[in-house]
Parts: structure tokens; sequence; C-alpha cells
């Protein structure tokens, strides 16, 4: 059967309830981070990063906050990175489903420079300390058009220094080869429907162009990497 990825989809996931908790929620969050670790996904945050830090001191503080964290792989990716390379990093996540926070929480406790906010992610980020990066890491497709406009805008206006985007490529390839995946790595019935809807609700590049028209940005970078997904670096400045 013919896969349309013309548009994005509207159709819901079930991890969009932030009230969901227990096992298979756990189980679909660790998997997730499981693949986008051999898929090489953290790679594509870590170089957006990278490419935004490029020329600062290495003594200097760098507040990053990861928006949509799960269960917080990301944000221990760029702890351990920071550690090898004598970075100063101070990392934050922020999610809406409290238990997917706890258990960001319980897998970072060796980490000082990590912490953690259960909030809604459009609630004014300015309000919070001071954010120099913001990321999104697998998180954006969950929204629609008009709010990924509203939120851009307030990334931009919250995070002096710039933001990394990496989201999935809305591709029929994609969706026939994530079916695979779901059976090589035992994905549970949750996490394979949902990962098939994200990727149909995913980008084109010319969507993120068609936002990048609409915030007006002035330094934007959009790239596509593997597997099938999108990195988008703005500066803010």
């Amino acid at each position: 059967m013919a896969i349309d990825t013309s548009y994005r989809s509207n159709a819901p996931e079930m991890m969009d309830d932030f009230q969901m908790e227990g096992e298979i929620l756990r189980d679909a969050l660790d998997k997730i981070a499981r693949i986008n670790q051999l898929l090489g996904g953290n790679k594509v945050t870590l170089s957006g990063i990278k490419t935004l830090i490029s020329g600062k001191p290495n003594k200097e503080i760098i507040r990053i906050t990861d928006i949509g964290c799960g269960n917080g792989d990301m944000l221990r990716t760029l702890a351990d990175y920071a550690s090898k390379n004598n970075l100063n990093f101070v990392l934050k996540g922020i999610d809406a489903n409290k238990f997917t926070i706890e258990h960001a929480e319980n897998l970072s406790k060796n980490y000082s420079n990590i912490s953690y906010e259960c909030s809604d992610i459009f609630d004014d980020l300015a309000k919070d300390e001071p954010c120099d990066i913001i990321i999104c890491t697998l998180t954006l497709h969950h929204f629609k058009d008009e709010d990924i406009i509203k939120l851009l805008a307030n990334f931009k206006s919250s995070a002096k220094t710039g933001i990394v985007i990496n989201d999935l490529e809305r591709s029929a390839l994609a969706y026939r080869l994530f079916k695979v995946l779901c059976f090589a790595f035992g994905l549970n019935d949750m996490s394979r429907e949902d990962g098939l809807v994200s990727i149909l609700r995913g980008f084109k590049k010319a969507d993120l162009r068609s936002y990048t028209e609409k915030l007006n940005l002035r330094y934007s970078s959009i790239k596509w990497k593997w597997a099938f997904r999108y990195q988008w670096i703005i500066k803010s400045v």
C-alpha cells in the first residue's frame, strides 16, 4: 500500500497523553533512546551544539535546556562529552510527563550538572534561569504547524546563543524501514504505532524552510542527516 507523505499527519500519538505512566511507557522511552543512539541520532544534536559553541572559551558556562527530554539520554550524552572535553555544561531537561521526568532523574543520579523540571513547554522559558542553547530532539513533530511557530518564537527569545532541532524526515522509505526496526528491537505496540505516526508527522525540508521564513530567522542551517532526519541549527546572534 502506498504511503502518502505529501502533508504532515495530525494523527495523535499515545505518548502525547501526559498522564501516561508505567512499565510500557518506561520501555518505550528507553528503547527510543537506544535506537536513537544506535542510528547516530545523538551525534546530530551534539554536532549542532558544537557549531553553536565554536570559538567559546572552554571555561565558559554553557546552559543547555532539552525540550521534551524523554529519559534524559541526550543530556547524559552531553554531560559525558563535556566531562571528556573539559567543558562547563549546565544541563536541564523539561518534559510535561511527571513519570518521564522521574525516570530521567533516576537514570541521571550520577550527573551533578543535570536537573529536570516537569512543565508545559508553552510556558515562558525566559522566566527561568538563563539559557544559552535550547535543544529539541524528536519532539517538534508532536506539534501542529501553528504551535511550532509559537514554540520556536519562544525558543528564539529565550536562547541567547541558539537552537538545535533534530527531528524526523517524513519519508515513505523511513516508514517501511521502521517496521523492520520494530521487529529487530522487539518494540511494544505503543512504540510501534507511535513511531509510525511520528514519521508521518515529521518534516520535509520545505516545511522547515517555511517556518524559517515565517519566523524571519537571520541565520538558519537545515541539513539532512542519517537516519532520515533533519538537523536545523538556528543562531540567536
